[in-house]
């Protein structure tokens, strides 16, 4: 019987049942990105990512080596780790509409603030910037916890990518037709839930380019505005798109939409913003506040 990890299962129950067909390793982490002189000279990695000509594995790979930090990444030794969410989720018949803004210590005490948009009915549903303001409309509900916060995976992530890919997606699934969707979700899922320093970016982002059939879409914008590269994973009958800032690493926003048995949305998140507090219910600066 195979054994998945707490996320792996998670994902997995997300994403429906998938077939077990024995063992088979994770697929090998690319090779580090082509040189500078293949990216024309010493250029950003934000703006060598975009060079025509790389696959997308090596976009991904460019990226990771040269993110930089961002302010909150100097902030970790504050009391609350701090996250803003917007999410779509399929429901039975309906899109469900809830931004979330978590305070989380690292016992597993802290609290949500969670703002529901009326339900959309059917699953058709494309999401669109004006409906931030319908959260912003919402009344709040604040649920405190204990002990029962817990983030995506334990600290310390694993640095080596290959890995850190094992507990996102059961290797023993690499071969089969849903792996592709289930890792690219783990990572999602990792992004969405939990504070990723400089470096745990950089991996993640390394986890990224094993999955397989990633695919490189432009610059684009997400719900919010905020320009990123696209990528896209087709596989087990859904198409995931993720937006991604190629200066920071960090992951901006993530959709999928699936063609069966029911077409339309099934997901969709966008990471307004991940820090640190001091205070229990105080965003940090700058924030992007409710009123």
């Amino acid at each position: 019987m195979v054994r998945l990890t707490a996320p792996a299962r998670r994902v997995a129950a997300a994403l429906g049942s998938v077939l077990l067909a024995g063992c088979h390793a994770v697929p090998a982490v690319p090779a580090n990105a082509p040189p500078s002189s293949a990216l024309g000279g010493k250029q950003p990695a934000a703006t060598a990512a975009t060079a025509p000509g790389l696959t997308p594995q090596q976009r991904l790979t460019t990226i990771a080596a040269g993110i930089g930090p961002v302010p909150a990444d100097s902030t970790t030794d504050l009391s609350y780790e701090y996250l803003h969410l917007q999410t779509w989720t399929r429901t039975s018949g309906a899109i469900r509409r809830e931004d979330l803004r978590r305070w989380r210590r690292p016992n597993g005490s802290g609290s949500d603030v969670t703002r529901h948009a009326p339900d959309v009915r059917g699953v058709d549903h494309q999401p669109t910037p004006e409906e931030q303001t319908l959260f912003t409309q919402a009344s709040p509900t604040t649920t405190r916890y204990r002990s029962d916060l817990r983030p995506y995976l334990p600290a310390p992530l694993p640095t080596a990518p290959a890995a850190l890919a094992g507990l996102l997606a059961p290797p023993e699934l690499a071969a089969e037709p849903a792996y592709p969707r289930l890792l690219t979700w783990g990572v999602v899922g990792l992004a969405a839930s939990q504070y990723l320093d400089q470096n745990e970016r950089a991996t993640a982002l390394h986890v990224l380019a094993t999955v397989p059939g990633i695919e490189y879409h432009g610059q684009t914008t997400d719900l919010a505005g905020r320009a990123g590269l696209g990528f896209r994973v087709v596989a087990d009958r859904s198409t995931t798109t993720l937006v991604i800032d190629p200066a920071t690493g960090e992951m901006l926003a993530a959709q999928e939409h699936v063609a069966a048995p029911r077409p339309g949305l099934f997901s969709s998140v966008l990471i307004l913003q991940r820090g640190h507090s001091d205070a229990d219910g105080v965003p940090p600066e700058p924030a992007t506040a409710l009123r």
